[in-house]
């Protein structure tokens, strides 16, 4: 505000104040000239106009003036969560549906399982630990690569596209469509879920048996150049391949320990035949001759990659020892070597010594000897020699190694 406006409106609101004091005086209004009462009335109406603004603002304002966020603004992430891509074959081993989209709960309604055993087939998470779940009308399989549901007349695999993986489980369909489609006569009479677990059996011993072979080419070849050459880039490279070999020596001792875990369980290897759960038949505990022949087969597989494995693992480590060794050896020959060095500048200095004694040119009496040159110079080099003899004798000495200390 001005000081024009301040001399001019200090007046009036005296004035004001003063005739509100004094209501019985009316003389107290005329103070207030025409100019100031318009510019009063202007001022009273602005102010009437900007408490309507702000009621209307209030009224469209929230409640708790929280920030209101768009629907769309929201990433739905739930609605993605609770879809599963599958793809289904029928009773005659059809491909029904490819790469299909079912809800968890409806799967969950349909086959009777419960959320958590749809957990471990669910693409989206990561389960290391491989599984083969029997439950009332099915079976859920989680070995490697494959994730699969295996009814009487339905096999549902849970679609993994887009992982290092896919081309293998591509295999596998192949191989599992042809397996369901050639009927009972022609697979030894074995029922229709257990065509399924031999395909998903061959396909994992056969991915795995993939995997061995390359590892143990590398392995191999890499362990015959350390016998040759060791180097830093050798070193390096098996460093790395033993990490991958002892992460595949793990998964295969897990799919192996699987195998194992189900064929000491009876009830497992009977509940697994769902035909004839389905037909109402049952089968006492004993009875899974079948099942229990096609899992022993596959486990011994297993087990013989295993075994490969830890003898790839084993040669692994005893390179190592080795290597380890030479270098030892290596590292202890430098030393030796430096250690000889020290002892003939200590012979040498020994000589020196007393030439640096002659050389102070101090009269002694000697100088005029015709044989003092030869003495001295025969005594400096005996010197010379025993100092370094008596340093080498001591390190022969230390250089003896024994089982036992001997005195």
């Amino acid at each position: 505000m001005s000081t024009l406006s301040r001399s001019v409106y200090s007046p009036v609101l005296r004035a004001l104040v003063f005739s509100r004091g004094l209501s019985s005086r009316p003389r107290a209004t005329t103070l207030v000239s025409p100019f100031f009462q318009g510019t009063k009335r202007h001022t009273s109406e602005t102010c009437s106009i900007g408490l309507s603004k702000l009621k209307q603002k209030k009224k469209a304002l929230p409640l708790h003036h929280e920030p209101v966020l768009k629907r769309s603004a929201i990433p739905n992430h739930k609605s993605n969560d609770l879809l599963v891509r599958c793809t289904e074959f029928d009773c005659q081993g059809n491909v029904r549906v490819v790469s299909g989209e079912f809800k968890k709960s409806e799967l969950c309604t349909q086959h009777g399982l419960l959320p958590r055993d749809l957990r471990k087939l669910a693409p989206g998470i990561n389960v290391f630990l491989p599984s083969i779940l029997v439950r009332k009308n099915s079976i859920l399989i989680n070995l490697l690569h494959i994730r699969t549901l295996v009814k009487a007349d339905l096999v549902l695999v849970f679609d993994i596209y887009g992982s290092i993986d896919s081309h293998t489980q591509s295999v596998f369909m192949y191989d599992l469509e042809g397996k369901l489609r050639q009927g009972s006569k022609a697979m030894g009479g074995l029922p229709y879920e257990l065509r399924a677990v031999e395909a998903v059996l061959i396909s994992v011993t056969t991915a795995l048996n993939a995997e061995m072979k390359i590892l143990q080419s590398l392995v191999t070849t890499l362990l015959s150049d350390l016998e040759e050459h060791i180097d830093r880039d050798n070193l390096r490279r098996l460093l790395v391949y033993s990490k991958n070999l002892s992460a595949f020596e793990k998964k295969a001792t897990l799919v192996r320990d699987t195998l194992d875990e189900i064929l000491e369980s009876d009830e497992d290897l009977v509940g697994m035949y769902l035909s004839e759960k389905r037909r109402g038949k049952e089968r006492s505990l004993d009875q899974h001759d079948e099942v229990e022949l096609l899992l022993e087969a596959y486990l011994q597989q297993t087990d013989e990659i295993v075994q490969i494995v830890d003898n790839l693992v084993s040669n692994i480590k005893s390179t190592e020892e080795i290597v380890n060794i030479i270098l030892d050896a290596n590292r202890n020959s430098l030393m030796l070597l430096d250690l000889k060095v020290s002892m003939g500048t200590l012979g040498i200095g020994s000589g020196a010594l007393v030439a640096g004694l002659f050389g102070m040119n101090l009269h002694t009496g000697l100088e005029e000897s015709l044989f003092v040159f030869q003495y001295v110079s025969v005594f400096a080099f005996i010197l010379t020699v025993g100092v370094c003899a008596y340093g080498l004798q001591r390190l022969r000495k230390v250089q003896r190694v024994k089982m036992w200390n001997e005195q």
